[in-house]
């Protein structure tokens, strides 16, 4: 008698402890390094700040203006890609964020001056923007139920692997070819994972099972969830102060109160991205049994108490110490966000809700880069980063504490 049994659900794979095959790892990798070619490029900058700042004859708080501004058009790519996702699958947004992404790093390579320089970055904010929620929504639905904190940590610590990279290749190339040549790493990786989602990817079950099938439907499922996405905002505005607070300007104080040489200042970094990607990994697995929100609070309440150690240690060995548990505390707390939102999310705006919440949160929180600069002209580097740091901690933690979870939610089933 012929076998009719009908094929797994999306349903059945994320219950089944263990159903894992090539797709779903090739997804997870494709999700992982192209959040790491973003934050490898994203990193770049603040490793080569000073140096540009000097070609351009412009000071750190105009060049800081530069992330500011990668931030701020952030959400026009979390906007259009996490539409396109929800709309026509998570694979083929993806392909074409990456296509794109060659093309801007090699005109930040090539900018000849400072306006052209800040539209180079502007487009790599449409980029950056666009990459995270398709990316994640791809990884998410593919993950297991029972495991997926500690596939969102992995996923989310391709952003510390980023900052490891960039550290490494500041390090090594910096000295010899200057900053432009560095920005031109990661075109070429960025085709060759393209292709691997063209031919090793599958699209995402979950998705064709909710796909809408006209704009309408689409535009007002969007609509419709509008209460979440303004408390997302609000949640991922503290997370992203929390972030680029303790990460965009470190390499800045260690060289203004330091007065670290740039490689000295890398290998630091790159130390402390380290500990950033074992946060992620560790905080992100125990979220799957302490929930979602505890895990977040109380990574916020140990990095509290790195703040001393990390800002104001007596000798380089401290520093160093804090440097790395201080990543490894903020970025525990993000690892938990690729999940945490997935399972927030309704199946029909999975890609486009976290997405658009996420890069719309960097409106506000591109500022805190450009006021530790501010603020730290009228005190120190050290001063202003502690006083961001505890500041946007604990309004981490508040915002975390009033929102909702549902860990391990089956994607695929009711929204309710």
């Amino acid at each position: 008698m012929t076998n009719t049994t009908p094929p797994e659900t999306a349903e059945e794979l994320v219950r089944t402890p263990g159903k894992l095959n090539g797709d779903h790892r090739r997804a997870m990798l494709a999700g992982f390094c192209g959040w790491l070619l973003d934050a490898f490029d994203f990193f770049l900058i603040t490793f080569c700040l000073t140096a540009i700042a000097r070609e351009f004859h412009r000071s750190d708080a105009a060049i800081a203006l530069v992330i500011t501004m990668t931030m701020a058009f952030r959400p026009i790519g979390g906007f259009v890609f996490g539409m396109l996702a929800d709309r026509y699958g998570r694979r083929r947004p993806l392909m074409v964020n990456l296509a794109l992404f060659a093309v801007v790093e090699v005109l930040t390579g090539l900018a000849p001056n400072y306006a052209t320089l800040l539209v180079a970055r502007s487009l790599f904010g449409v980029v950056m923007g666009g990459q995270w929620g398709v990316g994640a929504s791809l990884v998410m639905e593919k993950a297991p139920a029972h495991s997926r904190g500690m596939f969102s940590g992995l996923l989310q610590e391709g952003y510390a692997a980023g900052n490891v990279l960039a550290a490494l290749a500041f390090f090594l190339f910096f000295g010899r070819l200057g900053w432009r040549p560095l920005f031109f790493l990661g075109s070429l990786p960025a085709l060759l994972l393209a292709v691997l989602i063209r031919f090793g990817v599958s699209e995402s079950e979950v998705w064709e099972k909710a796909r809408v099938q006209t704009w309408g439907e689409q535009l007002r499922e969007m609509v419709s969830h509008w209460k979440l996405f303004l408390y997302l905002v609000a949640f991922l505005t503290m997370m992203l102060f929390a972030s680029h607070g303790t990460q965009d300007m470190y390499p800045t104080l260690l060289q203004r109160e330091w007065h670290f040489s740039p490689m000295r200042r890398a290998a630091i970094t790159g130390f402390a991205g380290i500990g950033a990607i074992l946060g992620g990994l560790v905080v992100g697995h125990l979220s799957d049994s302490w929930g979602r929100r505890r895990a977040i609070i109380r990574a916020f309440l140990l990095a509290i108490l790195m703040i001393p150690l990390w800002a104001f240690a007596p000798n380089q060995p401290l520093l160093i110490l804090g440097a790395f548990l201080m990543q490894f505390m903020v970025q525990g707390a993000w690892g938990v966000i690729p999940a945490h939102l997935a399972e927030l999310s309704p199946d029909s705006v999975r890609a486009f809700l976290p997405g658009f919440a996420y890069q719309s949160a960097g409106i506000v929180a591109s500022s805190v880069v450009f006021l530790e600069a501010v603020y730290a002209q009228k005190t120190s580097y050290a001063r202003a980063m502690a006083l961001t740091a505890v500041s946007v901690f604990v309004l981490a933690c508040l915002v975390a504490a009033l929102g909702r979870e549902r860990v391990g939610h089956v994607f695929g089933a009711s929204d309710s």
